[in-house]
């Protein structure tokens, strides 16, 4: 019971805080019309003075790596949100809304769509690859099957993909924000006609299902004006521990430094530079220049001791400590499934919707340990969740989803009930 009240406690804490943050920016008005140039989409502003989910520029593009010809309209977004320190910054995203009328009652809904992992390469944001300067992204079978449905879509490039910037792979806050405030911004957009009373779904996975929970966890202090009915994430690293000790040194060792990488741009002063040999710092530089293929390729069978000059394993790095604390505990607080509860519970991160989450039976990337381990921890804190596994590995589980997932968010729609399946 101490623990359930404590964690109510930070939560109130941080939620005030929050406000605090959203209190102190100005009202600015989103633009009247999508005019902004390409450039201005990815060009940070010198300073953010805006509400979180404010849109900042919009650009009307088509989106020729979703299949189907989907008729639609589509734009690229600017718009405001906060990093985990309750910073207000800038983040870049996708809008789209089919041209087919919804006729099934109430507003469009949206669907908030994180991407899964595509590399921290400037020219790897989900917004360049779908608007057709395309790299490796593989998730455009998610988005038409969402505009199939009749649903807008705003999927989040996340923090980190404007210009000079580097994204800040699997922070789970910024993460858990820049989704959320992707869906207030769809609400502003110049002609895309939808309503801020609409009910919102929030998906992804791998990357995406870590963002789509943080999302969940976090919708009732940070964007509880948001009418969310269900979340789903699926191949989720719900503890970046368990998934680095399985990456660390296997074939895919390269997402193991992006999330190094990535938690070194939200914790910068933390120990970092000082810890680097040549082998590091070539790394380092060459792994923010990379996509998705680049990056498995440049660093597969990688070893986090060979990249520093006392050769560290991963339970040396974590006891290293810094302004934030140690290493462990900024890694430790990107754990999922940690203070969670429903809607009426004390809980720190009170969910008052369904949640679905899946894995594939031969995923090769994210350990089975962990993926169970967050499922098993939502149904122990009373958490509605729907559980899935596909027959597929990492890549192919993700496709394989799609019709379930695409099932759960009808459903949550509707309005029907679900005890889920714990």
């Amino acid at each position: 019971m101490k623990y359930r009240l404590l964690g109510s406690l930070v939560g109130l804490l941080m939620a005030g805080a929050a406000l605090t943050a959203v209190e102190e920016t100005q009202a600015v008005a989103a633009p009247a019309a999508c005019d902004a140039s390409d450039a201005a989409i990815y060009t940070p502003p010198a300073a953010v003075s805006a509400t979180p989910g404010t849109l900042l520029a919009c650009e009307a593009v088509t989106l020729p790596k979703v299949p189907g010809s989907i008729p639609m309209k589509a734009w690229k977004v600017q718009y405001a949100s906060t990093d985990l320190r309750g910073t207000p910054i800038a983040v870049s995203g996708t809008v789209a809304v089919p041209t087919a009328a919804w006729t099934r009652g109430g507003p469009r809904p949206v669907i908030g769509f994180n991407p899964g992992t595509l590399g921290l390469g400037p020219q790897c944001a989900f917004s360049k690859q779908l608007a057709g300067a395309y790299q490796d992204e593989y998730e455009g079978d998610q988005i038409a099957a969402i505009l199939k449905a009749g649903y807008a879509v705003a999927a989040t490039d996340g923090v980190g993909y404007l210009n000079g910037q580097t994204h800040t792979y699997v922070v789970g806050r910024n993460a858990g924000h820049a989704l959320l405030d992707a869906v207030r911004t769809a609400f502003q957009v110049p002609g895309g006609g939808l309503s801020a009373d609409a009910k919102v779904g929030v998906w992804g996975y791998s990357e995406g299902g870590q963002a789509s929970l943080w999302a969940a966890q976090l919708a009732s202090s940070y964007a509880p004006e948001l009418r969310v009915v269900g979340d789903a994430a699926g191949g989720v690293p719900g503890d970046l521990k368990i998934t680095a000790a399985g990456l660390n040194g296997g074939p895919f060792a390269g997402f193991l430094l992006a999330a190094v990488l990535g938690l070194h741009t939200a914790y910068p002063s933390m120990p970092f530079d000082s810890l680097l040999n040549d082998a590091g710092r070539s790394a380092v530089a060459q792994g923010k220049t990379l996509c998705l293929v680049g990056t498995v390729t440049a660093f597969a069978l990688a070893n986090i001791k060979n990249y520093t000059k006392d050769a560290l394993t991963l339970d040396q790095i974590y006891a290293l400590s810094g302004p934030d604390g140690t290493w462990s505990d900024l890694i430790d607080a990107q754990k999922l499934g940690v203070g969670v509860g429903p809607a009426w519970s004390g809980a720190q991160y009170r969910i008052g919707f369904p949640v679905m989450q899946y894995r594939g039976l031969a995923d090769e990337v994210i350990p089975a340990a962990t993926e169970d381990g967050t499922h098993k921890a939502y149904c122990s804190a009373g958490v509605t969740t729907q559980w899935n596994t596909y027959a597929g590995d990492h890549l192919t589980a993700d496709n394989q989803a799609i019709n379930d997932v695409m099932s759960f968010f009808a459903d949550r729609i509707a309005g029907w009930p679900t005890l889920g399946n714990c």
